[in-house]
């Protein structure tokens, strides 16, 4: 059986990833790859209800510590109920958010340490991180245009302040530094349909590569 692929798809809010993660889905369906959509926090039962918790503005404030513990406990269960078994049977597996989004918002965003939120989670999962992932880089204040113009409400971490998501996208740079072999910055400002051809390219060159 061919080894599963596991690519993860991060951003600001805002930054379409939502989208582009369904469209690159749907594509890889056409093409004949056997592929799953899933996101963080959630994605299992018990991940949904921790989603509930920690984006629910009725239920704060959280410390940040517990904030950190709770994403890492939906995404273990993440791991061990669907990602780990859907990358056993060959699949692709497509994640909206994974262990970079808690670097970037509790390690740098809310002062917990990038090392030590890295420690945890890679407990949490097992070590298994992806081999690629994709970056959708876009300018706060379009962000926040784009934000604006949603049906939803915002959530907890939505409704923080300007500084905490300049702290998160300041971290989302260093990472790219810190890991340029894995995530590839895209530009998010660009039109659905030329972020979607950039994603497509990268992914390609991926399934190609050597499993």
């Amino acid at each position: 059986m061919e080894k599963g692929r596991f690519i993860s798809v991060e951003g600001i809010d805002g930054s379409g990833k939502s989208i582009l993660s369904s469209r690159l889905v749907q594509w890889l369906e056409e093409k004949g790859y056997p592929a799953i959509l899933t996101r963080e926090p959630g994605g299992t039962p018990v991940g949904e209800m921790i989603r509930h918790i920690v984006l629910d503005v009725k239920d704060a404030p959280i410390s940040p510590m517990t904030e950190m513990l709770l994403f890492a406990a939906s995404r273990a269960q993440h791991v061990a109920q669907v990602i780990a078994p859907a990358l056993e049977k060959g699949h692709i597996v497509l994640c909206d958010r994974y262990v970079d989004s808690s670097i970037v918002y509790q390690g740098a965003a809310r002062g917990l340490g990038d090392e030590d939120v890295m420690a945890v989670n890679l407990l949490a999962v097992g070590g298994l991180m992806p081999e690629l992932t994709l970056f959708l880089d876009i300018g706060l204040d379009e962000a926040v245009r784009r934000q604006q113009g949603r049906p939803e409400k915002a959530d907890r971490l939505d409704q923080e302040a300007m500084e905490f998501h300049r702290g998160g996208q300041k971290a989302y740079y260093r990472l790219l530094k810190t890991y340029p072999d894995r995530i590839v910055r895209i530009d998010g400002e660009k039109s659905p349909d030329e972020v979607f051809s950039e994603a497509v390219e990268v992914v390609t060159r991926l399934l190609k590569s050597d499993n």
